[in-house]
């Protein structure tokens, strides 16, 4: 049950501002976020091939 709560509390931390923001900042920021992970893949990806090699 404390598992639950937290679970809540957190998601509605994390997903509640999102609902306050305009459609259009909200996709720019996520866009931002998906690059950001993107770019951060790439990076390790190429990094573990190169201590591979």
């Amino acid at each position: 049950m404390l598992f639950l709560v937290a679970a809540f509390l957190l998601l509605g931390i994390l997903v509640g501002p999102p609902a306050h923001l305009p459609p259009p900042v909200t996709a720019t920021a996520g866009a931002v976020v998906a690059a950001w992970l993107l770019v951060f893949a790439v990076r390790e990806r190429n990094r573990r091939h190169r201590q591979r090699s």
